[in-house]
């Protein structure tokens, strides 16, 4: 038998340097184990077609499936956070911040930009989970309501996609204030009858889901988002029971009426459109009419 068949020399003999590696990024895998060029992906709203799995997204791909021709006029994107407490953990807050800035290529944990969708002028805020979880710290409570100000003074519609894992500890009570900063701004949005809808998208908890990501006229979420304010665990051990099948997804809120609708993301612009419409008693729009 030739050596081509048989190995001469025991152990691997090539160079890392000289490995050949497939591309990081060509594939994706899902949580059931079903596979997907990425390619696929993304045409498909980022969503597995074999599972119909919703793949965790952040701001950039929202806006591109919500704004029309995803043109938008970003918000306050060069405002970032400080560190008042001066905060140190593992690490210090600053150096946090620096390294969260440097790998995402985000100022903070949410973008808010104005534009058009389905022809109709908007304002749409969106949380990053990438940045240190998605956390509501200052400048999220900050940006999101100068996006809600900027919605009253266009007298449009506004728009929140939660994303976040809930408070940001390392800026405490300052943290803690944003839930009834954005609370009071909501108030003030509602008082103008101007329409909020609220996307609950994965995951959806803490002091988000305590404050702007259950207020809106309309609660809406993707198929099988994790939405809750404690997690199952703290739940499970403060209860002393047996949590049941389904508990904190989408679909297990929805039915205790936590939320009003599901919408699969291939459907958000038009049924969040459509949401609008109905709120403002206006004419129902469609994609082929505001093209």
């Amino acid at each position: 038998m030739t050596a081509w068949f048989r190995r001469k020399e025991k152990g691997i003999q090539t160079a890392t340097e000289e490995k050949k590696d497939t591309p990081k990024g060509l594939w994706y895998k899902s949580p059931t184990g079903k596979i997907v060029e990425s390619e696929v992906l993304a045409k498909n709203f980022y969503v597995s077609p074999e599972d119909d799995y919703h793949v965790r997204i952040g701001s950039k791909e929202y806006f591109e499936i919500l704004f029309d021709d995803n043109k938008f006029r970003e918000l306050d994107a060069k405002l970032t956070s400080k560190d008042p407490l001066k905060f140190e953990d593992t690490k210090k807050y600053s150096e946090r911040l620096k390294a969260a800035q440097k790998k995402t290529g985000l100022n903070d944990a949410v973008r808010t930009g104005f534009g058009k969708s389905l022809g109709k002028d908007i304002v749409i805020a969106c949380m990053d989970f990438n940045f240190i979880g998605g956390s509501m710290g200052s400048v999220v409570g900050e940006k999101i309501a100068r996006a809600i100000d900027y919605a009253i003074k266009r007298k449009v519609p506004f728009v929140m996609i939660s994303k976040s894992g809930g408070a940001r500890m390392m800026e405490a009570a300052l943290s803690l204030m944003q839930l009834a900063k954005t609370s009071a701004k909501l108030a003030q949005l509602a008082e103008a009858k101007l329409p909020y809808i609220s996307l609950c998208t994965d995951p959806t908890t803490g002091g988000t889901t305590a404050s702007y990501a259950m207020l809106g006229d309309i609660n809406i979420s993707e198929p099988g988002a994790l939405i809750g304010f404690a997690g199952p665990r703290v739940v499970k051990e403060a209860t002393g029971k047996e949590l049941p099948d389904g508990f904190q997804t989408a679909e297990f809120v929805k039915d205790h009426g936590f939320l009003d609708f599901i919408s699969h993301r291939r459907d958000l612009k038009k049924k969040i459109n459509l949401y609008i419409d109905l709120i403002q008693n206006n004419p129902i729009r469609t994609e082929k009419a505001s093209a």
